[in-house]
């Protein structure tokens, strides 16, 4: 497999020179520039297969790379100061962002991410020819989600819809599997007949039978009238089997009989009964697992896995997850008459970063809380009930890094960076390289920090603040005295 090649546009030669021997580091093809204007004049942007722009550059900002760079992928290094003009920049079209002074495992993690996601949808693009997404969208309305994974589920949904093949619906609690099941009815040929939904979980041991295959009177105690269970019900159009692998062993033998033979028999009676029911199951569970440990039939996994759709959970949906954050905002907005409603920046940072374990079920709720609470157009992460902190403590907890070396405090001001330059040293080197020339302001707007935080890590460091230092500074004295 050939390097990828990736550009980085950023008007900081520490910055860049750290990035390019990082991602050189990685066996990646680096190219450099410091401003958008020399990018396009010395490159052919959609030569690269990944672009690293700083959103703040002399001249034209990085978002303008996006519309230049084509289908090339933009990621965008900011501030946690500009996070809602990062934000901004994904709206326009750049696949990701990344704050600055970025971690060294983060930044290769993105980029790692993105370059799979983007070589993954070239093969599958090929595979699945010049579907038009207008075809695709019209297969599967009530989805949301511009994503690769999303795209070819989209695309399996529109060829498997018209047939009369078993289906198998795997994903996570909240990913909508009853959604997928309710598309492929709607776009089937038996959509003029009924879709019965059945949750297994939901339905005692004791009663599951009965409510699939019915049973007549006098069956046992308590039936004192005939009943058609559910199966039959369906009897031309399709029957969805949410969470079958909570189905209790005796019924999977029942239902074995039904999907092979195409027949039912009620629960105390002889004879049996032909019926033309399509079948969708769902779980999230391991079905594989399950036949492994003897608690769920094999023969019938074999039987129901024809054919197979997987949800994407939603923390690995990218741009996705905001996407359908806003639809759902906009939509529920309009259902309680709240009028137009719109997220804070730390409400998107939350939302983006936050793993949610419930996937959509849990980002519609979140939303829906936090609608009934607001009080006025913006939306911030509170309400969501998200605590960023929180978010990023998990975060890095569940990221593992190599320890950082102890931090010398006499660094030279010239210098070439080391290729292992770390995120302490990079505040380092770069306060030490500009604390002449910057104001104090002007150098913790460039880290994205406040001033006092600023301060707290010149302590940490030991790295002091010159007296007189900073040009800016230096002339305001003069002033003062003058």
């Amino acid at each position: 497999m050939a390097q990828a090649e990736i550009l980085i546009v950023e008007d900081e030669s520490v910055i860049r020179s750290a990035l390019r021997r990082l991602l050189e580091r990685n066996d990646y093809r680096v190219s450099e520039a410091a401003s958008v204007s020399e990018a396009g004049s010395k490159y052919k942007l959609t030569d690269f297969d990944l672009i690293i722009s700083d959103l703040r550059l002399p001249g034209a900002p990085g978002t303008d790379l996006i519309k230049r760079a084509g289908d090339v992928p933009v990621l965008i290094m900011t501030s946690y100061a500009s996070l809602r003009s990062a934000v901004d920049s994904m709206r326009m079209g750049a696949v990701d962002y990344i704050a600055k002074p970025f971690d060294h495992d983060d930044m290769v993690s993105a980029v790692t991410r993105i370059l799979a996601e983007r070589e993954r949808e070239q093969e599958q693009r090929g595979q699945a020819g010049e579907a038009s997404s207008t075809e695709t969208e019209r297969a599967v309305e009530g989805f949301i989600g511009s994503c690769i994974d999303m795209v070819m589920l989209f695309d399996h949904l529109r060829k498997i819809a018209p047939t009369d093949a078993t289906v198998l619906v795997l994903g996570e609690t909240g990913t909508g599997k009853e959604l997928v099941a309710r598309s492929l009815h709607h776009h089937s040929r038996r959509v003029e007949r009924p879709l019965i939904s059945v949750n297994c979980a939901a339905i005692p041991e004791t009663l599951i039978e009965s409510e699939l295959f019915g049973y007549e009177k006098g069956a046992f105690t308590g039936a004192n009238t005939n009943r058609t269970g559910l199966i039959e019900a369906a009897d031309g159009g399709t029957l969805f089997l949410d969470e079958i692998g909570e189905l209790p062993v005796e019924a999977q033998a029942r239902l074995l009989r039904f999907i092979q033979e195409g027949e039912i028999r009620r629960i105390g009676s002889v004879e049996s009964r032909k019926v033309n029911v399509r079948l969708i199951c769902a779980t999230h569970r391991d079905l594989q697992q399950l036949t492994a440990d003897g608690k769920f039939r094999q023969d019938l996994y074999y039987r129901i896995n024809v054919m197979r759709l997987q949800l994407p959970p939603l923390r690995e949906r990218g741009k996705d997850i905001l996407e359908l954050a806003e639809y759902i905002l906009a939509r529920r907005a309009r259902e309680l008459e709240k009028g137009p409603r719109h997220f804070s920046p730390k409400a998107i940072q939350a939302i983006t970063t936050y793993t949610w374990p419930g996937n959509v079920r849990e980002l519609e709720n979140a939303v829906e809380r936090a609608l009934i609470l607001s009080e006025s157009e913006e939306i911030d992460n509170q309400l969501l009930g998200i605590d960023l902190e929180l978010v990023k403590v998990s975060q890095i907890r569940g990221r593992k890094t190599e320890p950082t070396a102890a931090v010398s405090t006499r660094v030279a001001t010239n210098y070439d960076p080391p290729e292992d330059l770390s995120l302490e040293d990079y505040f380092q080197r770069f306060v030490l390289e500009h604390q002449d020339s910057m104001s104090e302001t002007e150098l913790a707007q460039k880290l994205g920090v406040s001033r006092k935080c600023l301060w707290e890590r010149r302590q940490r460091f030991g790295i002091p603040r010159k007296k007189g230092g900073g040009k800016r500074q230096s002339g305001a004295k003069r002033a003062k005295s003058g």
